[in-house]
């Protein structure tokens, strides 16, 4: 886990390595000024030499004001460390999620991978920031001052090798029991962002039935349950401080009075002495940023963790062996398809053969969960097969290079989405360097040209995230203008004009004969109106195809499709 994350400290190498040396500088510094200071109490001030005084205090200065300059240094160098580590990080976890697969995607939630991205990768950052700074200087402050302590009595400076043991199982017996607790407490969080972000999506409803309260107790349960752990969790961390207090306060008491027998008995100055205390300070001191750093540690391994879980996640689908960049053309074939979307899992289509000719319409009709979706999500491979083949252009699809293939197959799903922006700037996610005219000529094709001239700024209109300040057949329409532009080889409309009323759905389907008869297009529809003059028909049940023909062979021979067509006639006439 260490080394996956190290990885990315990449171009904050340099102040990763001047933040420790910053902090050595310090820390030998400051062990200088207890031995200046006893020389000034034993050799100036005891025997009334002001010039001793004065020389020895202008060294203490200058040792002062270099451990001044090295801690500021290290305090610089640190932040720049951390936070382009955390940089780097949210970077590598964002373009991996990028590289997911639908399948991929499915393992997370949403409000999940958001607290990976910030709160986790936040705490592995003030984590990397004590590491980098306390790490080096509590150990080193430490080690030397244990030396120089030893150097002026042995045996009072042994106390302390009894004191660190004493600590190291108290703080082992402490971070053992946090850990498990922390672990918990991100978890917790992944519900509470969770709890929010559907709230917020999902506002409109809330309103509409007076849901307000009945979130709001939702919140508090989640935000109480984080805040209970919580405490539980730092019940056993809040330990550290009074341990180290009593440690500390334990350590002055028994140095002053065998300090004080040892002056008594002349085995030792009071300048030494108070060196002695000095020394003692600074061990204790380092000790306790030790246990800071053993606790934020134990807070960030549960989130680091979490982080290299993301990053270890290997997409399911990757460019074929033989990376195909060619779409030859839009001619499709599943050949004994099944598919499920988890190994062990029911399959959701089962033995589906189709033969689909390159420039034909094909609609697809079907009962809710009879998986019309999971078979065209199979074309641009946002989900691979379980068993036989899909093929485009007479390829296997797992043959291509997988941007070539989604390149020439443009998909608009059922939860159509928007992005803030202009609807210019929408319309170019389908083609980046896509000319005024093109975007214009799309829009026209969707239907779309003509709300967006009743616009003030036109094509310059912004769109709110989500698409929330145009209607859901706008939001439609842009969406199909925006899969058009690609001037795909296949085309697939997933249920995307249900919000238009059937006139307009009547125009888009005119236009795309017109205008793009080359392109194969598949459209999911619940109107019968919407697919009834497709060249092809398919009717799926279950995840099986109950009938493929025309309109007037379905009517004939196909009892589902019959009972559709007399049932939505029925409703009209009615």
């Amino acid at each position: 886990m260490i080394k996956k994350l190290a990885a990315h400290i990449g171009e904050y190498k340099l102040p990763s390595f001047l933040t420790p040396v910053c902090m050595i500088l310090e820390v030998i510094m400051e062990m200088i000024i207890p031995l200046l200071m006893a020389s000034i109490i034993d050799k100036g001030v005891n025997m009334g030499d002001m010039g001793h005084v004065a020389r020895v205090g202008a060294v203490m200065l200058a040792a002062t004001l270099l451990s001044l300059a090295a801690g500021i240094g290290g305090a610089h160098f640190g932040a720049v460390a951390s936070a382009g580590f955390a940089k780097n990080l949210r970077q590598a976890m964002f373009s991996r999620i990028q590289e997911y697969s639908f399948s991929n995607i499915d393992k997370y939630s949403t409000a999940g991978l958001v607290t990976r991205l910030t709160t986790d990768v936040t705490n592995v950052q003030n984590a990397y920031m004590m590491i980098l700074r306390m790490c080096f200087r509590a150990p080193v402050t430490m080690i030397v001052a244990l030396f120089m302590a030893f150097s002026i009595n042995a045996r009072l400076s042994s106390i302390f090798l009894v004191v660190l043991v004493f600590l190291g199982i108290c703080l082992e017996f402490i971070m053992s029991r946090a850990f498990p607790l922390f672990s918990q407490v991100f978890k917790k969080y992944d519900a509470l962002n969770s709890s929010v972000q559907e709230n917020v999506n999902a506002i409109r409803v809330v309103k509409a039935y007076v849901r307000e309260e009945h979130e709001n107790e939702k919140f508090r349960m989640a935000s109480s349950n984080l805040k209970n752990l919580f405490v539980k969790a730092e019940k056993m961390v809040v330990l550290n401080m009074p341990l180290m207090q009593f440690c500390s306060y334990g350590c002055i008491l028994i140095l002053s009075y065998m300090g004080a027998k040892f002056i008594v008995a002349g085995d030792m100055t009071t300048g030494n002495l108070t060196s002695m205390l000095s020394y003692v300070m600074n061990i204790l001191m380092s000790m306790m940023m030790l246990s800071m750093v053993f606790v934020m540690i134990t807070m960030s391994k549960a989130a680091a963790e979490r982080i290299v879980e993301v990053l270890e996640e290997q997409p399911t689908i990757a460019d074929g062996a033989e990376n195909v960049m060619e779409v030859k053309d839009g001619s499709i074939v599943f050949d004994h398809v099944n598919f499920a979307y988890k190994k062990d899992g029911n399959m959701v289509l089962k033995d589906i053969c189709l033969n689909i000719p390159a420039g034909a319409t094909v609609g697809i009709l079907g009962g809710t969960g009879s998986a019309k979706s999971s078979l065209v999500n199979l074309i641009p491979r946002l989900y691979d097969v379980t068993e036989g083949s899909v093929k485009v252009g007479g390829l296997d699809v797992r043959k291509y290079n997988i941007e070539a293939l989604r390149e020439s197959v443009a998909v608009v799903l059922q939860k159509n989405v928007l992005f803030s922006g202009t609807i210019n700037d929408n319309i170019r996610w389908g083609k980046e360097d896509a000319t005024q005219e093109e975007i214009q000529e799309v829009c026209k094709l969707a239907c779309a040209d003509e709300f967006i001239q009743t616009f003030p700024d036109k094509y310059e209109t912004h769109i709110e995230q989500g698409g929330t300040n145009v209607s859901g057949g706008q939001k439609q329409r842009l969406c199909i203008a925006r899969a058009l532009i690609k001037r795909p080889k296949v085309l697939i409309l997933d249920d995307s004009t249900s919000a238009v009323d059937t006139a307009t759905d009547a125009r888009i389907r005119e236009a795309f004969a017109k205008k793009i008869p080359g392109t194969t297009k598949l459209i999911i529809a619940q109107r019968i109106s919407s697919v009834q003059d497709s060249d092809i028909i398919v009717v799926l049940d279950d995840g099986k195809i109950n009938g493929v023909g025309t309109h007037e062979e379905l009517m004939a021979n196909n009892a589902i499709y019959r009972d559709v067509y007399e049932s939505q006639m029925k409703g009209s006439e009615e």
